[in-house]
């Protein structure tokens, strides 16, 4: 059983930590949890919700159905409550003037100004859902004294166990019991993929919804022993984060689309400079400010196309957090195999939602830093843009190893790193870095299939997406005779190919799923394969597709 509780209210009326609260509660009792935020672009009030599921299955994605409703207001109440069911909730202050006889209108700024802090109403309130999913309150002292002071935590406390008593049980759910999951979102876990892959300098502006990866690595630079800059704008940071890498730091970068679009000519520069660089690209809606706030995907064909002239470069799409985590390690190792630069592209979908994961097994962290320093040592000349045939070229560190000079030029040049204009030289110059392309293709991922063996419809989606159209194939599949399956890519440029061509030979029905209004994916697989994909499920109002969206619009593609 899943359920899918709503909270709601105004910017500043402290939901967040309310969320925060209840979903760690959740998953400290045992429940496999999945949170999705909605917030706009603003400090104080608008509309804010967060939507946590949980139960005792699975839970790859977000839903529209609500079981319950946490509203601080009456506006909250309003907008969701056609998509509360029949048998559900809703938890409101008696203040708050909406007639449904699924209200529950309880006194909770009365109550609170009784225990002596009218900030605690919201700690009632999940009082009385605990108590209506009949949980008891073991984990809530505990949590309270981790997230609070002292007197702070007792207020709180006190909070839930009157707010416990102002409500029956209503329905019965069982945890799955304790385990060793954790809970985490995208940025989160390509931060930590970060600091696993032993990256030592991170760059960034901030940007909405790239953000966070630059506070997660700057709260753990003193343990980590990794240098956070903040810098004054977009092109500053990657600029930094190529010197840091020259220098022999692995180093990074973050942003989003509109940043991104003044990091374009560094990206060039990285490659030719052959320096290697992660970026991530965390996608928001464009162009220009657009919705800072929301999601989707119409960054990848800017990105794989950026950069003026012709360079070798990897994309890569991050599915859910444990992709992203592991990924990201992947990413840095790749982009010191073959010194080009890496983008990791997200979006804030996948940055925000929270959910229970299996924790990341370190085992698996392998950092691969293919550098030359002691060869070089031996040799009597040191090219560093040597014509090899796999287009690397040795790579050794400035300044340690002696008699040896590491020469970069955002110029053409020769072998030693000399500018150039001669046209036989550039020739091969641009050849070897292209030739990396061909040894970096025997390195990509086929995308992740879903679904049935034998297939009727087979649908295609890339990045987030793979949360929803997962659970949209599970639920299709167990519910008629036609049969689905999916193919979902992470590593997205160079394009695989294998794959799709054979899973797209046997179904009778392509269908193509994306966030964005042109269908981006489908064009890059059109230009690639020469398969046309005609049917589309597209969307690009800033909130992100679930399950349910997917089932509903296949029946109208279909």
């Amino acid at each position: 059983m899943i359920y899918n509780l709503l909270v709601g209210g105004a910017a500043g009326q402290g939901m967040e930590t309310l969320a925060s609260i209840l979903e760690k509660l959740l998953k400290r009792k045992g429940f496999e949890t999945f949170t999705i935020q909605d917030y706009m672009s603003r400090v104080r009030g608008g509309h804010n919700f967060f939507q946590i599921r949980f139960g005792n299955e699975d839970i790859s994605s977000h839903c529209n159905e609500i079981d319950g409703i946490i509203a601080l207001n009456t506006e909250t109440i309003k907008l969701h409550i056609d998509d509360l069911k029949s048998t559900g909730f809703v938890i409101s202050d008696e203040e708050i003037d909406y007639k449904d006889d699924r209200v529950y209108k309880l006194p909770l700024k009365a109550l609170a100004k009784t225990i002596g802090n009218p900030k605690v109403f919201g700690s009632i309130a999940l009082g009385a859902v605990l108590k209506l999913f009949n949980q008891d309150l073991s984990f809530v002292e505990e949590l309270l004294n981790e997230k609070f002071k002292k007197e702070v935590a007792d207020k709180n406390l006190d909070a839930f166990k009157i707010g416990y008593k102002q409500v029956s049980s209503k329905y019965e759910v069982q945890a799955k019991g304790k385990d060793k999951s954790i809970l985490i979102n995208g940025n989160d876990a390509i931060a930590l993929g970060t600091l696993a892959a032993g990256c030592k300098f991170y760059s960034a502006y901030p940007m909405t919804p790239s953000t966070s990866i630059m506070n997660y690595l700057a709260s753990k630079m003193k343990e980590a022993e990794i240098v956070v800059e903040q810098a004054e704008d977009e092109i500053a940071a990657i600029n930094m984060a190529i010197g840091a890498s020259y220098a022999g730091a692995r180093a990074m970068t973050g942003t989003s689309g509109g940043g991104f679009a003044l990091m374009v000519e560094a990206v060039g520069l990285a490659a030719m400079q052959e320096v290697p660089l992660v970026i991530a690209e965390i996608q928001r809606p464009g162009p220009v400010t657009g919705l800072p706030t929301r999601t989707e995907q119409a960054d990848l064909k800017f990105v794989i196309s950026s950069t003026p002239g012709e360079i070798p470069k990897m994309v890569i799409a991050l599915k859910e957090p444990e992709d992203a985590f592991y990924q990201t390690m992947r990413a840095f190792n790749l982009a010191d195999k073959y010194q080009i630069p890496v983008i990791l592209l997200g979006d804030q979908f996948l940055a925000d939602s929270i959910r229970t994961v299996k924790p990341f097994d370190f085992t698996k962290v392998k950092i691969e830093r293919h550098l030359s320093d002691e060869k070089i040592a031996k040799e009597t000349e040191y090219k560093r843009y040597l014509l090899t045939k796999t287009g690397v070229s040795p790579r050794i560190i400035p300044g340690r190893t002696p008699g040896k000079t590491v020469l970069v030029d955002s110029d053409e040049h020769d072998e030693w790193g000399h500018i150039t204009e001669a046209a036989d030289v550039r020739i091969a110059m641009n050849d070897k870095r292209l030739r990396k392309m061909n040894y970096l293709k025997e390195e990509i991922l086929e995308p992740e299939y879903l679904g049935e063996e034998k297939i009727d419809t087979l649908l295609v989606g890339w990045g987030s997406l793979y949360s929803p159209i997962k659970e949209a194939v599970k639920l299709l599949n167990a519910s008629g005779k036609t049969k689905y399956g999916a193919l979902v890519f992470g590593d997205i440029w160079p394009l695989p190919t294998k794959l799709l061509i054979d899973k797209a030979s046997k179904a009778k029905k392509l269908i193509n799923i994306e966030q964005n209004a042109t269908g981006q994916l489908a064009q890059l697989i059109r230009e690639n394969t020469g398969i046309e994909i005609k049917n589309n499920i597209l969307r690009y109002d800033g909130r992100p597709l679930s399950a349910e969206d997917i089932i509903n619009k296949l029946k109208e593609v279909l």
